[in-house]
């Protein structure tokens, strides 16, 4: 039985909670190897709905959860967030909840230094969620991170702090703001740590133990390869690696324990906040996918923009995360088109590209080349089975694993976790 990796293959919002959940089901243990509290997943379950920021989707059923060492750890939301669930009657204690104890924390600090720079960008900015990520990241690879494990020596915290508050109150200083209060920092720290502490460990020990006894691991990844800090479209990006290899070193257990790659895929392109976005449509098509996918941030209720699908994209995240097979979601709101379009190229200044380029005046300049397809009058929403899908909606999704030169793994038809179409076993390698 193989382990499997999932990532986003688009901007992300591409439907992975619902994914996630149907493999966690079948998974001894789940990991979130990257990224923060501004992953957003959206989980049904029954008549539940279940909205998931920073605890891996496998928690819900009560599967083994694991927080990896890649991510960023604001210790405030998961306190929330776990109330949150416990409200909804999801069991979470130390046997399926774990936390890497070598995990960066998320501070006030970050959150303010976030929101600070926002607002003095101007036409520069980012878009970002204003959690904090970024910045505890670059403390992270700063060497001035306060880490999981820090929260059982806060009475020997004095040099870190003393590292982290010299950049901090020189970057405050710019903006106009006091220095750290690292009397009130410490105080929160303190009445933190006691929920924190019990879910530390050293996660990479459990997850070999896992691995050795032929468990299956499932890899959580958070937001789209094109958000990728080294391959997405910079500088429009999240402040993590979220491509497959991120898996090994954000959870402690090495490439050879990554598995299936599976690629979630949108049947059609979505993306929050700034940045370039070749297919996108700013007319009533676009706000008709926006309404029927009902395209909305999960963490920040902000609205998607919306366009057609875009292959080279999608052909592109797939070479770089080494997908092994997609799962198509969302098909659905393609329903009752009369026509539908895929990007199969740009023209960038008379010359026709197969790729994405990398300069971001080049990434807003791409014109997108279609192919145009007949839509289809029949319904895919909740369908099983191929049986079950319109002759044209076959052949769409049968030129998108053409286009994107990878296969479909799974095509998922509605968010309700049984309407999902199997095509390979991503278990089964």
């Amino acid at each position: 039985m193989a382990n499997v990796t999932v990532i986003g293959a688009q901007w992300g919002d591409e439907g992975k909670g619902k994914i996630v959940d149907w493999l966690a089901s079948r998974a001894d243990a789940v990991v979130r190897f990257q990224g923060g509290h501004n992953a957003g997943h959206t989980l049904v379950v029954g008549d539940q709905v279940y909205k998931l920021s920073l605890l891996p989707s496998g928690i819900v059923r009560g599967t083994l959860s694991i927080i990896g060492n890649g991510v960023v750890l604001d210790p405030w939301a998961l306190k929330a967030e776990i109330a949150k669930l416990e409200g909804q009657g999801v069991a979470i204690s130390t046997e399926n909840f774990a936390i890497a104890d070598n995990c960066p924390l998320i501070l006030p600090i970050h959150r303010e230094l976030d929101g600070l720079r926002e607002s003095a960008a101007g036409t520069g900015k980012i878009g970002t969620t204003g959690r904090g990520i970024g910045p505890a990241y670059e403390d992270k690879v700063g060497r001035r991170a306060i880490r999981v494990c820090d929260l059982a020596h806060l009475d020997s915290l004095e040099p870190q702090l003393d590292r982290l508050c010299a950049h901090h109150d020189a970057l405050r200083a710019g903006f106009g703001q006091p220095p750290v209060d690292r009397a009130d920092l410490l105080d929160a720290l303190r009445e933190i740590a006691p929920f924190v502490l019990q879910f530390a460990e050293p996660v990479w020990r459990r997850l070999n133990n896992v691995r050795k006894a032929g468990a299956r691991i499932l890899f959580e990844g958070a937001q789209g390869v094109l958000l990728d800090v080294d391959h997405g479209t910079y500088p429009f990006v999240t402040s993590s690696n979220t491509v497959s290899g991120t898996a090994a070193s954000g959870s402690g257990l090495g490439p050879s324990a990554t598995g299936f790659v599976l690629g979630i895929v949108k049947a059609y392109t979505t993306r929050v906040g700034s940045g370039p976005f070749p297919t996108e449509l700013e007319d009533e098509t676009g706000q008709r996918l926006g309404e029927r996918g009902h395209e909305f941030g999960t963490v920040t209720g902000r609205k998607r923009r919306c366009g057609w699908f875009d292959a080279v994209l999608v052909r592109q995240s797939c070479a770089i995360s080494g997908v092994t097979g997609i799962a198509l979601t969302k098909l659905d709101v393609l329903d009752g088109f009369d026509t539908v379009k895929i990007c199969t190229g740009y023209r960038l200044r008379g010359k026709v590209l197969d790729y994405f380029p990398s300069h971001a005046a080049d990434q807003a300049s791409v014109e997108p080349i279609y192919e145009e397809f007949e839509g289809w009058k029949g319904t895919t929403a909740g369908a099983r089975s191929w049986a079950d899908l319109p002759a044209q909606a076959i052949k769409y999704i049968q030129r998108v694993q053409e286009l994107i030169e990878t296969p479909v793994a799974l095509v998922s038809t509605s968010p309700e976790r049984e309407d999902t179409i199997l095509v390979r076993d991503p278990f089964v390698d």
